[in-house]
């Protein structure tokens, strides 16, 4: 990690931020702990770097319920996406709590991530012509046997035509579930391992705590079809920790 790719410029830092004052990061290290502590399930992460800026390790640790082969996954996904930084997955210890939580919770948050895991099955997408460079991106989802659909209308971009159908999908599946919203973070095709992957973010808001999770596919017939596809990885990922399977 090097000045450069830690995104912020000068003009982003707060000014009556005493403490960033104080301090400097000049490897980027407090925003990367940050984006990582925004994950779903991630209680603190702390990153080590060496004298020239090359990350040594990344300490991760997670509540009870979260996979830890999967959390090394949203880690270096997350790193990947946000700020471009591939991490040795051999760099990345992750450590659990345990995690006591009342009957009644636990009873009503899986209910909710239940309603989410039914048989959701991606049906259609659609991209038609809605206006001078705009286009109205659709997606159908077939749930429980029944379709449901929904659709934005965005610029006719391919970044537009992503995150439209990102949005889309993030609409259908928010009316599965009661009690929680689902944001859209971002979309992002990269390159990794030879592949194109699709990665979404998604936060998932239930009460006041929102919790980034995040989804990836490999693109094969369209960048948009793989985001739609991205997005369900995620919100699946969110049912799986709220039900602890």
């Amino acid at each position: 990690m090097s000045p450069s790719d830690s995104g912020v410029t000068a003009e982003e830092r707060p000014i009556d931020d005493q403490s960033e004052r104080a301090t400097p990061d000049p490897w980027g290290v407090r925003r990367a702990e940050n984006l990582l502590t925004s994950l779903q399930g991630v209680l603190s992460a702390r990153i080590e770097v060496s004298p020239i800026g090359e990350v040594t390790a990344v300490h991760v640790l997670t509540g009870a319920g979260s996979s830890p082969k999967q959390m090394v996954r949203n880690v270096e996904s997350a790193l990947l996406a946000q700020l471009g930084l591939k991490i040795d997955h051999r760099k990345i210890s992750v450590a659990q709590t345990a995690e006591v939580r009342p009957i009644e919770t636990l009873e009503r948050t899986a209910v909710r991530a239940e309603a989410l895991r039914r048989d959701v099955v991606f049906r259609n997408l659609e991209i038609t012509t809605s206006g001078e460079h705009r286009v109205r991106v659709r997606v159908t989802f077939l749930v429980a046997g029944v379709e449901s659909q929904a659709e934005a209308d965005v610029a006719d971009t391919v970044r537009g035509r992503m995150q439209g159908a990102a949005r889309a999908a993030l609409d259908v599946l928010g009316q599965l579930v009661s009690g929680a919203t689902f944001e859209l973070e971002g979309v992002k095709v990269v390159d990794a391992f030879e592949s194109r992957l699709a990665v979404a973010g998604v936060q998932a808001i239930e009460g006041r705590d929102p919790h980034l999770v995040m989804g990836t596919a490999p693109v094969r017939e369209s960048p948009e079809r793989a985001v739609v596809l991205a997005v369900l990885d995620a919100t699946n990922r969110w049912a799986q920790f709220r039900t602890g399977s």
